[in-house]
């Protein structure tokens, strides 16, 4: 806005300092830098919503589900699952869905398991939403054409239906042959169990019926999907709740701020509490899912074993910490991904995205020097591919940061396109053009009036502006000879004179044609962003990874954890001179208890002694390391032989519920050692602590006794047990049969 004042005497003078150059009052201040980075990291705290699909056909499992947080679609493909559906409960337990969709059409034992989540009153967060679709919306051919149709920001414009159909294929195995399990004895026949893709097309028709994220929208904008993602509960070792909340492995604490008392958790004292060293979120995320997720594949183990022994020395200190860094620069990519395809972009995500992308490329060429013999390092030099320059350069030569957080909007350099910058240099130089024509307005205005300005308002041009004089009062007093009333505002009386109808005609709209044709070069830097969105997804899988791997290692030199060794024909664990992770940071001292359980000896470990001389906390060291053991992570011990474990059984605390209608007894033995007893095997890792102390002296020694026979019977297939008991009466009358299995220590 440019004005020109006058005095009394009429003397034109210049524009007054501080006028605004165009448009209405100025906005309030823009977020600097580092405020927009600090935004857009509270957005990246919100809650994501999951919305999973299962199908249960023949035995086999087949699951897909949608994660808001990434825009992503994650499929399993079709698993054998026991008719107790326990794989499906192990994914409920780990992804906790805000609804569970699947067919109308569901056997017994689906329906039986979908009525029991459905009651769960005292699920944690809490119980999801079961939603039923017709049988037809899951059928073969039309998830095939829903997955073929769809609109998927990851595939280029330019492919054409084929190479579409061929790309997908590469990742959605459409046929998929099956053998069902059988008499090994004859030779299976193949089977078609398409409950992958038809879980996928169900997923696909509910998000577009709730139109999930994208509800405030036109009906023609799809929801955002970056890409499909397989993964797979193999390998895996089985470990329920409860065994997480006893062993501290999680604890989740109400947030100290009031403002996040309603809806903020926040970690307390925990293992993934001091090993979270993460500086990304997409890395603490990650470390999340490792932990839910421990594992007993060699291969994978010993790749992240390796990564973490490397940073460990001495000589890799400094590049451990540039790489952390680095790594904290990298974003919430999958959110900028999907404001670019819904057209919601920021300011901030371009400035945010820029140094992602950059970070990203100093990662690369920090890997490429190191050594290529480890798999991660051989990963990131190579994946991290000349796109990312591509996209670096693209936004450093066309985003103008400084001006788009001034006007907190997009703007676009100089020398970008010569018809914005002329319309650019237009604008600028309106106020002294103003000035002149103000001047030569106020000529021919009633002497009685003092000062008048010409302003520019974008969309509605350019306006005479005149003080409101004492005598014009009513609305009739407001009309001037040869000027059109537009409106009053602020003491102000704006007109339309024959000379700002001629700027109108002369030079338009500046401001709005500046803006329309920068927001069509935006749409056309976010169409080359997300032709490249796949490489974008990459680096995110690659640096979280990178990050937990650092962040384990960090916590291992502060903590002087050892690398444990894996032996599969192993049963059992040997710990020498084992810490609890968690005690020892709040004792003031703490003495090492060495642990060896193996072979077909001292199988069922009874450990006896006065209360508070560590018999819990010996149970939870033994437990904790096996556990830091299978998901990768060095150990708090001087040497850690780790054998083949499948699962973690506890009964260490007591848990109680009132919505259950159980006592704290029945719980324990029908929640807790119930699903020990009829779960562990062989390789099963089982600690049992101060069972039998819920009811009277007699009925608890008797179950305890009665429940460890039941294991020793097995023989050689009996589980290693470490139980801790106050009933010295266990021993004093030789209630269980003496032999090599039973050590009492």
């Amino acid at each position: 806005m440019a004005s020109l004042g006058a005095n009394p005497r009429r003397t034109p003078q210049g524009p007054r300092p501080g006028a605004a150059s165009s448009g209405f009052p100025s906005p309030a201040p823009v977020p600097g830098p580092r405020e927009a980075e600090e935004e857009e990291v509270e957005e990246e705290e919100e809650l994501a919503e999951i919305h999973l699909c299962v199908l249960w056909n023949s035995g086999y499992l087949g699951i897909a589900y949608y994660d808001t947080s990434d825009s992503t679609i994650h499929f399993m493909p079709d698993a054998p699952d026991h008719e107790s559906l326990k794989l499906l409960q192990r994914v409920l337990d780990e992804i906790n869905p805000q609804s569970v969709v699947t067919s109308a059409k569901q056997d017994e034992n689906m329906t039986r398991f979908l009525g029991k989540l459905a009651s769960q009153e005292h699920r944690e967060p809490k119980r999801p939403e079961i939603i039923f679709l017709p049988s037809v919306d899951f059928g073969l051919e039309i998830s095939k054409q829903r997955l073929l149709s769809g609109n998927y920001s990851f595939i280029p414009d330019a492919m054409t239906a084929t190479e579409k159909i061929l790309f997908l294929s590469s990742i959605i195995p459409f046929d998929c042959l099956l053998t069902p399990p059988g008499d090994l004895r004859f030779t299976p026949i193949p089977l078609l169990i398409p409950s992958q893709v038809r879980a996928l097309g169900g997923l696909l028709k509910f998000l577009g019926r709730r139109r999930i994220g994208v509800e405030l929208e036109d009906y023609n904008v799809s929801v955002p999907i970056l890409g499909f993602k397989k993964f797979m509960l193999t390998h895996l070792v089985n470990i329920d709740q409860d065994t997480y909340s006893v062993l501290q492995i999680f604890k989740s604490e109400s947030h100290p701020s009031v403002y996040k008392v309603a809806s903020g958790l926040k970690e307390g004292l925990s293992l993934f509490g001091i090993l979270n060293r993460c500086h990304c979120k997409w890395g603490e995320k990650l470390l999340r899912l490792w932990f839910t997720r421990p594992t007993h594949d060699l291969g994978e183990l010993s790749s992240r074993l390796d990564v973490i022994q490397f940073f460990l020395l001495p000589q890799n200190l400094d590049m451990a910490q540039m790489l952390h860094r680095l790594l904290g620069h990298i974003k919430n990519v999958p959110l900028i991904l999907k404001r670019m395809k819904l057209s919601h972009t920021k300011v901030s995500d371009w400035q945010v995205l820029y140094k992602t992308v950059y970070s990203a490329l100093g990662l690369r060429d920090a890997c490429r020097s190191l050594p290529q013999s480890i798999q991660l390092f051989r990963d990131i030099a190579q994946e991290f591919s000349d796109d990312l320059h591509h996209i670096a350069s693209l936004i450093g030569k066309v985003v103008d940061f400084e001006g788009s957080l001034a006007e907190n909007r997009f703007t676009v350099l100089p020398n970008i396109d010569p018809e914005i910058d002329e319309k650019k240099r237009r604008l600028m130089g309106l106020p002294s053009f103003l000035t002149e024509v103000a001047r030569k307005e106020l000529e021919n205005l009633d002497s009685r009036i003092p000062s008048c300005s010409v302003i520019y308002i974008p969309l509605i041009g350019f306006l005479l502006s005149i003080p409101r004089l004492p005598s014009m009062v009513e609305a009739s007093d407001f009309e001037i000879n040869g000027l059109d009333f537009m409106f009053l505002s602020e003491e102000k009386l704006h007109y339309r004179s024959a000379r700002t109808k001629e700027l109108d005609a002369l030079l338009g709209d500046l401001h709005c044609e500046i803006r329309d044709q920068e927001t069509l070069l935006m749409y056309q830097l976010q169409c080359q962003v997300l032709a490249r969105a796949a490489v974008l997804t990459r680096v995110l899988d690659l640096a979280s990874r990178l990050d937990v791997l650092l962040a384990l290692a960090s916590a291992a030199r502060d903590y002087g954890y050892s690398r444990p060794r894996y032996s599969p024909q192993v049963l059992g664990v040997r710990i020498q001179n084992g810490r609890h992770p968690l005690m020892e940071l709040c004792a003031r001292t703490f003495v090492p208890n060495s642990t060896e359980c193996g072979g077909d000896k001292g199988r069922v470990k009874v450990i006896t002694g006065p209360n508070s001389s560590g018999k819990s906390i010996y149970l939870k060291q033994v437990g904790l390391i096996t556990f830091m053991a299978l998901v990768g992570s060095f150990v708090p011990a001087e040497e850690a032989e780790i054998g083949a474990v499948d699962a973690i059984f506890t009964r260490i605390h007591s848990c109680e519920s009132i919505s259950l209608g159980l006592s704290t007894f029945m719980i324990d033995l029908n929640q807790q050692v119930a699903k020990a007893v009829n779960n562990a095997t062989a390789q099963s890792l089982v600690l049992i602590d101060e069972f039998g102390k819920g009811t009277n002296t007699v009925d608890g020694l008797a179950l305890l006794a009665a429940v460890l026979r039941h294991w020793l019977a097995r023989g050689p297939t009996c589980p290693h047990i470490f139980v801790a008991t106050n009933f010295l009466s266990l021993v004093q009358l030789q209630l269980l049969p003496q032999g090599p299995l039973v050590q009492y220590l």
